[in-house]
């Protein structure tokens, strides 16, 4: 009989950013109030599951989301930073209107080629750390469950690689939401199926289901 596993990857919740930068990687952006509230609903939500092996990405807001479940489940968070939020050029700067980044034109270079990337970290590239530290986290629970809490981009990557579909696309179509769960099934090593829950869904305010801050 095969051995089946269950690796589920979340993002993190909402984090205080008041002046809509594009955080990516750098340090010092932590959840909101809110963004705790939906850590800890996904939490809950969980507690009943097999799960036995915990992952998260060194941010702090990847770490914060990871703490419910490691307090509910009694879990060690695994700092992993393969599933680090995606390089991007354009980190630290803001896309509101007026003095958004878009708007000046020495950064219209960047849009080159949407396909690779040209802005950043190219999506074959975060797509194999993403497998890679799946791969490791399926190992370790192996016919249990796992979590691994990621930040948007990766978790869309890593969706639509096992997916076998194209990387570039419109960043406001992407079925990745606050605090979300893309669950990835195997059988054995073979990838069988994937499915995406919003366990946080009803905290989630309209206006921010389909907005594109901080690289998330």
């Amino acid at each position: 009989m095969s051995e089946r596993t269950i690796v589920h990857l979340m993002r993190h919740g909402e984090v205080h950013n008041p002046m809509g930068v594009l955080y990516g990687r750098i340090a010092g952006y932590n959840l909101s109030e809110l963004g705790h509230e939906m850590a800890a609903k996904v939490a809950e939500s969980l507690k009943g599951n097999d799960i036995t092996h915990l992952v998260a990405s060194p941010l702090e807001r990847a770490q914060q989301t990871a703490k419910p479940i490691s307090d509910i489940l009694k879990l060690d968070i695994v700092t992993d930073e393969r599933v680090i939020e995606a390089g991007n050029r354009f980190e630290g700067k803001t896309f509101g209107v007026g003095d958004g980044a878009l708007r000046r034109p020495q950064n219209w270079w960047l849009l080159r080629n949407p396909l690779k990337p040209s802005w950043g970290e190219p999506y074959k590239e975060i797509a194999a750390r993403m497998r890679a530290a799946v791969d490791d986290a399926r190992e370790a629970a192996r016919g249990h469950e796992a979590v691994i809490v990621s930040h948007q981009l990766p978790v869309w990557t890593a969706r639509r690689s096992y997916e076998n579909a194209r990387f570039a696309h419109d960043p406001r179509k992407r079925q990745c939401s606050l605090a979300s769960l893309t669950t990835l099934t195997f059988d054995d090593d073979r990838f069988v199926g994937l499915t995406y829950s919003e366990p946080a869904g009803d905290l989630i305010p309209d206006a921010l289901r389909n907005k594109f801050v901080g690289g998330a």
